[in-house]
């Protein structure tokens, strides 16, 4: 799956969150597209009636959705094609799908405008701060996976270019021992089923080939001993991976048992003899 086509996923789930948390009739949004002045361009409808609004380019400045990508900042307006807050370059397709009250809500990635999610109602009326509050949430959850998608991809990138470590190389055997950890603990907090298995493809290449131990961890406890093998308390761990530290405690007694360890320094130099941890 290509960036934007996992970028146009969140943006479609959001919408649906969107209209089911508000009762929105409409909600429509899309990406800013890449190169040039910022361009936002609509690609994901949700509740319309009409295909005015699909693959319309926003410019930013021009319109309520421009003025957001401009702004960086929500905006709202009661009565569209009345308003005199906004210009009205966009106004026929708006007035063809029969939209009043809109609200723009923008997704922000470090200070850059990454996307704009819209509700609407075909009613002039104010949208009030539920759906307000609303939008900026389902934004928030489309900035975060785009994070950790950006996350990912820095870290697929880092890893690729980290050399095959020679038997003494120990600095450049740390890179790769953090990298793995690194890339280990992001997999499960990726959406993309494409750039999850990517990120742990990565991962078995980093990793020695398997000896014919008989060992076999399940992914949450290799997770917990890469994150250990590169130094990681129980709580960085859990932070992490997003779980318990109690979570954490229990998936490395686990894996202790099943690699014979009785400490955590057994237990990862017991995984890095079985090849399935760098």
């Amino acid at each position: 799956m290509t960036d934007d086509a996992t970028g146009a996923a969140e943006i479609r789930g959001a919408l649906r969150r969107l209209r089911r948390t508000t009762g929105l009739p409409v909600a429509f949004g899309g990406l800013v597209e890449p190169g040039g002045g910022p361009r936002m361009r609509i690609s994901e409808l949700c509740g319309t009636d009409t295909p005015a609004l699909s693959g319309f380019a926003v410019a930013s400045g021009n319109g309520l959705g421009g003025k957001a990508v401009a702004l960086a900042r929500p905006c709202a307006v009661t009565d569209y094609s009345a308003s005199r807050q906004i210009s009205h370059e966009y106004d026929v397709p708006v007035a063809v799908e029969g939209l009043r009250s809109v609200l723009a809500v923008p997704v922000v990635v470090r200070r850059r405008v990454r996307g704009v999610l819209y509700g609407a109602l075909r009613t002039a009326e104010p949208l009030g701060d539920r759906a307000l509050g609303a939008a900026m949430g389902a934004a928030r959850d489309v900035e975060q996976a785009l994070v950790v998608r950006d996350e990912a991809r820095g870290l697929l990138a880092a890893a690729r270019s980290v050399p095959e470590p020679a038997p003494a190389a120990g600095a450049v055997w740390e890179q790769v021992r953090e990298a793995h950890a690194a890339l280990r603990a992001l997999a499960p907090k990726v959406a993309d089923p494409a750039l999850r298995a990517e990120l742990l493809d990565v991962c078995g290449l980093l990793a020695p080939r398997p000896q014919a131990s008989g060992v076999s961890l399940a992914p949450r406890e290799l997770d917990v001993l890469a994150c250990v093998a590169a130094g990681a308390t129980n709580a960085v761990t859990a932070e992490r991976l997003g779980v318990r530290a109690e979570t954490v405690k229990g998936y490395l007694r686990s894996a202790m048992r099943k690699l014979g360890a009785h400490t955590r320094g057994e237990a990862v130099a017991a995984a890095r003899r079985a090849g399935v941890l760098p």
